[in-house]
Parts: structure tokens; sequence; C-alpha cells
């Protein structure tokens, strides 16, 4: 199925204009559930319930509130908020190009895939191109369903991503979190440290040699139940050694790691994912909240 591009816009720099598509370039594939009636095996209903006026009430009743101090709140119409609304504009505009390794990881929050929209094949060529070429990335302001983002493009590829970003005000300080300073590590420590990294390394990242295997034993869990078969359910025993003597640690690290046998090759390692399993009714297949209340 070919791509289906989810929005448009037109990236800004100087005198430059690049109409661009956007993609979505991810999506949780984790595996959700719909609460049922234990009784009947029927999809309950949610209701918004007043605890004050003992009723259910309609969607048309409920108002927006802001809680500014405890169980105390200001009302906001929509259309308040709608006023302050970004000026409805598709611009990436471009402010400034960094280097993507001044840039932490911890401001990413959505990636986004971005393609020429007609017209634009050759500026986007050249912006991707040179962006390659000078190992830079570019920061945007982008107004998004009417909120201002701040925005990350760069070049992979062969071609443009864009990143919504966490404005700085919106990233914890990690400051606050304690990180064991006071420990003392000792030389020989580190060196073997050192050695079980080395002995771990990996040149490149390969995503394909990492499988959600929870995922794929609750859908072989699923596909039983489809079939009918009794299931006895169990996750895998996993062996936890209680760490006393951290140098002792690291040398057992190290020796097991040197009498494992050698790793299978990525594409020997795959496994064929398991089909999503189809549904005779009553069973439900649409996807909701798991766990909602």
């Amino acid at each position: 199925m070919p791509a289906h591009a989810t929005g448009s816009g037109t990236i800004s720099f100087g005198l430059v204009s690049i109409p661009v598509k956007l993609y979505t370039a991810a999506a949780s594939q984790s595996v959700s559930f719909n609460l049922l009636h234990a009784k009947c095996g029927s999809r309950i209903k949610l209701q918004n319930f007043c605890p004050v006026c003992n009723e259910v009430v309609d969607r048309a009743a409920l108002v927006r509130g802001y809680e500014f101090a405890k169980d105390q709140y200001v009302r906001v119409a929509d259309e308040e908020l709608k006023s302050l609304e970004g000026e409805a504009s598709k611009v990436i505009d471009i402010a400034e190009f960094v280097p993507l390794t001044s840039v932490d990881p911890i401001y990413f929050e959505k990636t986004y895939y971005l393609g020429p929209d007609k017209g634009g094949e050759k500026a986007y060529r050249l912006l991707a191109d040179a962006m390659g070429s000078h190992g830079r990335v570019a920061l945007a302001k982008f107004v998004m369903r009417g909120k201002e983002s701040l925005v990350l493009i760069r070049p992979a590829q062969g071609g443009l991503m864009l990143h919504t970003m966490y404005f700085a005000d919106e990233v914890r300080s990690f400051g606050e979190i304690e990180k064991g300073e006071s420990a003392k590590i000792k030389e020989g420590e580190l060196q073997l440290a050192l050695q079980l990294i080395d002995g771990l390394s990996s040149d490149t990242f390969s995503p394909e040699k990492y499988r959600d295997e929870y995922r794929e034993r609750v859908l072989e869990l699923v596909n039983q139940k489809v079939e009918g078969k009794e299931v006895s359910a169990a996750g895998p025993q996993v062996q936890r050694a209680q760490v006393i003597d951290l140098m002792e640690a690291l040398k057992q690290s190290l020796a097991r790691r040197a009498a494992a046998p050698p790793a299978a090759p990525a594409a020997a390692a795959e496994k064929k994912p398991l089909a999503k399993a189809k549904r005779p009714e009553p069973v439900p297949a649409k996807k909701a909240q798991a766990g909602k209340k």
C-alpha cells in the first residue's frame, strides 16, 4: 500500500521555498485490548459521570477547566483557546543550522518523513544534499494543528526527516536526580567494565535484531484462544543473581561472554512475526486502551 501523506507544508530558508508532504514515520505496534463485561462478553461503554450531581453528563454539557489550585478550576472556552492558536500557516521557517551531535535526543518527540510536493523536487534534493554534505540539521518553527511546534529537519536515508521536539521548559532537569556521585570506582573495576563493553560492542545499530517478544507471546496466546485451545500462559523465567562483589560480577560476565557461542547473523535471527488473530464474534479486534477503566 503506498504511503499516505498526513499533511503538507513549505520549508522556508532565505528566499528558498520547498513544498513538502509529511508522512508518519513510525507507529506503536503494542497489543491493546477492549474491556468486556465478564458476565456476557459485551464491550462496555465509558460514560462521563459527575459525582456531585450523581448523574451521567452528556459530552455537550462538558467544559474545559484548568486546575490552578487543589480542586479549584478556572473555566476556559473552546473559542478562547481557538483565538490563541497560531496563524494557520504551513510554512516551516528554518531559524538556524546546527550539528546533529549538539542536539540531545531527549528533545525528540515524534518523527515524520518529508517528501517533496509537486514542483519541489529539485529544491528538496538540493537541501537534502547540501545539509548532508555540510553535516548540519535545521531547527525551525512549525504550526501544527494550531499549536506552535519546535521541529528539527535532518538529512537521512537519501531524504529529509522532520522531528517534532519538546521545548526546553518541557524537559525536566536531570540535576534533580541522584546519580551515585558519592560511589568510588576502582581502576580495576573500570578496566573490566571497559572490556565487557568492548566485547558487546558493534559498529552499527541493527534494529532488525531486536523484537518485541512480549507482543509475540501475547499474539500467540490470542491465536491459540481463537482456535479454541486450552492455554497455560507463562512468561520466560530469568534467574537474577544477587550482585555482592562488583569486581567478581564483572569477571563472571566476561567469562560467560567468552564461553558463549558466536551470535547468529541478523538475517538468520529474524523471526517471522505472528499474524494478527482472525476473530470470530464476539472476540473484538478494534483497538482500545489496555487497562482503561
